[in-house]
């Protein structure tokens, strides 16, 4: 399994309760978790086969930014 990391603008758990939905019902996403307190507030993706486009779009589509980071 691969680990794709992701500087967003998830701020807060109001925001991860919008995005959950997305992200738990993406059938390539394995398991994620967002780091609110790191000032980039990374958002980490477990997945098998998803590409980082995907994920950045997913979230663009809902209105949040995630920008791929070195693991």
């Amino acid at each position: 399994m691969k680990t794709l990391k992701f500087k967003s603008t998830i701020n807060c758990d109001g925001c991860i309760s919008k995005v959950k939905p997305i992200l738990d019902g993406h059938k390539k996403i394995e398991k994620w978790e967002v780091d609110t307190a790191h000032k980039d507030k990374i958002l980490t993706v477990h997945s098998d086969s998803i590409l980082a486009d995907e994920v950045s779009q997913a979230l663009l589509e809902i209105g949040f930014k995630a920008e791929e980071v070195d693991a």
